[in-house]
């Protein structure tokens, strides 16, 4: 009895070590309920929300007679809850019709955003939409077009009202199983339908005089005066980082700023945020200081505070409040928040209330690498500069030895904390990247964007033509980094996809290491590791077809073979790049491959890929020589008896596939079936039909089809049906 009485206070006496801590571990809870609602594969029930909502709403009133060692137990277990039933919350709420099949006709519709597209065409992103022929209760609430051909008549801008002839079809799923969801993504943004169209915008009606449009204008006349001013990819990178305009910026430009690692200074995020609010607040300061006034009867450190609150919600409206600027407003806010409550700015905590308050606000953020390096990098850097200044490392080093100790020290941690959540999304290492920080970072700190405040500053007086010189000359030599160090050689190594594992246990371990106290610290490391030795021992898929059946992939010696050299290059680009490889598809398609005739074998079963025109004759043929016959069109007919068939039919419900080689056998995982059962993939959800786990599993063939060969049809080979 003794025995489990200790045992059943050692948890309480852990808890009780962490005193003071404790309150950085509610967010941690607060994202693991969050990623356990998108892990689900079947979504959860209204029904099973409210029972949460009620559960822990229980919970917390029963904090009140609970001994005061376990409550924290209880409020970690409260957190989970909440950040469940908070992502099922925004699920429902953002739900908008999402266009159910192909349409070609008019689309008429304001301007609420400007971009561009992977192929640099001009998109737009279209809301009071109305399509011809539909119902206005099966409109979607969004749409993006992207812009081809000659588009010279019309210049959009938010507000704007435009008609066009468009071709729109649902957002796509997966280009391959446990990929990136963009119909998840598109869900959240309320974007039910995606297309382009090759004929001239019209304008239907005059921009609407709303603040979204004054801002769009300023946007707009910024970036023009600042790539008038400063020519070449120095004007172009300057309106990137201070309007959100990357539209002047060239592939090459692009590429290198990838190379050395550098792409992070052209998204408006943490880093711009943080230097131009605290070049702000650091000249209000010393502007107030200068009064003395001011400087002995004011509080000119909140004034500062204040100041350079507005200038942030300035930055964050000029941006056109981009989802990253939007993280990064909210984290620097709680810091100068801080500086008015007379609190520590720079503390963990300030980052535990920051994750917090946005996980709050968009959960869907959890999953996105802009968040998890965001938080990964900063997590980082206020833990190790805490270390080193309460054990005063850098107090006796001159002040010159110490500001380059600083920013190398601050580039090492914030590159190893962001490389594995860059390498699982992005699939590239840069391996000089700590040397391109080290030189180019500074710069923008200390001339770039002080020189933008300025130049603001100046403008009204028609003196900001030196500030801009200054700052000209800061972004050359950044762009002159990059270009060196991108071109050595071995600048960038590719890595293979992880499992959907592993980054989570890496986190977690992170996160143990960093914020738990005591001799258990170390067990952080356990998972860390688990995590990688799962990444170095997983393996890609033996073959992959894509979504529409025009496309397959042959893992071989010399990497994947593609059966195609044009088309289908989106697909083409996402397989090589999770593969580890260079994302050049005439390169893969050049590969050799086993011919059609006779069909792959893969493990033992005869697979055949059958394209263009007579296919189904051909079919019909390779039939009697292939376990399996993939077909990019819809089979018209009976079906052949000889083999199984997969055709576009199969393939709009089953979405990509992946076949694996694993125990003797050729297991075979759908993008659907990995995805399961969720709002922004399932019809049936969104018109209010219940959908079973068991149904959910039918409504996805292959499992429908019986993809299980017997060995009278392939011998000792079997395919089966991966369950998750």
């Amino acid at each position: 009895m003794r025995a489990l009485t200790s045992l059943l206070q050692l948890p309480l006496d852990i808890v009780d070590r962490q005193h003071g801590r404790l309150f950085l571990w509610l967010p941690v809870c607060f994202a693991v309920g969050i990623g356990l609602f998108f892990a689900q594969s079947l979504e959860p029930s209204r029904v099973l929300l409210w029972a949460l909502a009620g559960a822990g709403a229980l919970a917390l009133l029963a904090l009140r007679r609970m001994p005061p060692r376990a409550a924290p137990l209880l409020i970690a277990v409260v957190a989970v809850i909440c950040g469940f039933v908070n992502a099922g919350l925004r699920t429902h709420l953002v739900a908008e019709p999402v266009l159910g099949f192909r349409y070609y006709g008019p689309v008429e519709g304001r301007v609420i955003k400007i971009d561009r597209s992977a192929s640099d065409a001009l998109r737009l992103t279209l809301d009071e939409v109305v399509l011809r022929d539909v119902s206005p209760e099966r409109v979607p609430a969004r749409v993006r077009v992207s812009l081809h051909g000659r588009q010279d008549f019309v210049s959009p801008a938010p507000g704007m009202r435009l008609a066009m002839t468009a071709h729109l079809s649902p957002p796509p799923g997966p280009t391959e199983p446990g990929g990136f969801d963009f119909q998840r993504m598109a869900w959240f943004d309320r974007l039910g339908a995606v297309g382009y169209t090759r004929v001239p915008v019209l304008r239907v009606a005059e921009s609407d005089p709303t603040p979204l449009l004054w801002v769009h204008q300023l946007r707009q006349s910024l970036s023009t005066a600042l790539q008038s001013r400063l020519s070449g990819q120095t004007g172009a990178f300057s309106a990137a980082i201070l309007t959100g305009d990357r539209s002047a910026i060239s592939f090459d430009t692009s590429e290198a700023l990838r190379g050395a690692n550098l792409s992070h200074l052209l998204a408006i995020s943490g880093l711009h945020m943080g230097l131009l609010t605290g070049a702000v607040f650091y000249a209000l300061r010393l502007m107030l200081a200068m009064i003395p006034g001011a400087a002995l009867t004011w509080p000119i450190k909140k004034i500062a505070a204040a100041g350079a609150l507005v200038a942030g919600g300035f930055y964050l409206a000029l941006s056109g409040f981009n989802v990253a600027t939007e993280r990064a407003f909210v984290m620097v806010s709680v810091m100068l928040v801080a500086v008015l409550l007379d609190r520590q700015a720079i503390s963990l905590r300030a980052v535990a209330l920051a994750a917090l308050i946005l996980l709050l606000i968009q959960p869907e953020v959890l999953p996105e690498p802009g968040f998890q390096m965001s938080f990964a990098a900063t997590t980082a850097l206020v833990a190790v500069f805490s270390i080193v200044r309460r054990l005063s490392l850098m107090t006796r080093w001159p002040r010159w030895i110490r500001g380059l100790a600083t920013v190398v020290l601050s580039s090492a941690v914030a590159g190893i904390a962001t490389a594995p959540v860059a390498a699982a999304h992005f699939n590239r290492i840069s391996d000089y990247g700590l040397i391109a920080n080290v030189t180019a970072v500074p710069v923008m700190g200390a001339v770039v964007m002080p020189a933008a405040v300025l130049a603001l500053l100046l403008t009204p007086l028609g003196l900001q033509g030196l500030a801009l010189a200054v700052m000209g000359q800061g972004i050359r030599w950044i762009l002159f980094v990059a270009g060196t160090v991108s071109s050595w050689e071995g600048a960038v190594s590719r890595i293979v996809a992880p499992p959907p594992s592993t980054l989570p246990l890496i986190a977690l371990g992170g996160v143990f290491v960093i914020l738990w106290r005591g001799r258990w610290q170390v067990l952080g490391v356990l998972p860390v590791a688990v995590g990688f030795l799962l990444w170095a021992l997983h393996e890609r898929p033996t073959l992959l077809v894509s979504d529409d059946g025009g496309l397959v992939g042959r893992l071989s010696a010399e990497g994947r073979a593609l059966s195609k050299s044009k088309g289908a290059g989106f697909a083409a680009r996402v397989w090589l790049e999770n593969d580890g490889d260079r994302p050049d598809q005439a390169r893969a398609a050049a590969r050799p491959m086993p011919p059609l005739v006779p069909p792959l074998d893969v493990a033992g079963v005869r697979i055949k890929h059958v394209t263009g025109r007579g296919w189904q004759e051909v079919a019909q043929t390779a039939c009697r020589h292939a376990d399996l016959v993939i077909v990019n069109k819809v089979w018209e007919g009976a079906r052949p008896e000889f083999c199984l068939v997969i055709d576009l039919a199969v393939l709009r419900q089953s979405g990509a596939l992946a076949f694996r080689e694993e125990r003797g056998a050729l297991w075979l995982d759908t993008a659907y079936g990995v995805a399961g059962a969720r709002y922004w993939n399932t019809p049936e959800l969104r018109e209010g039909k219940a959908v079973t786990a068991r149904e959910a599993r039918a409504k996805r063939p292959p499992v429908a089809l019986g993809l299980r060969f017997g060995a009278a049809e392939a011998g000792e080979v079997r395919l089966a049906q991966r369950e998750r």
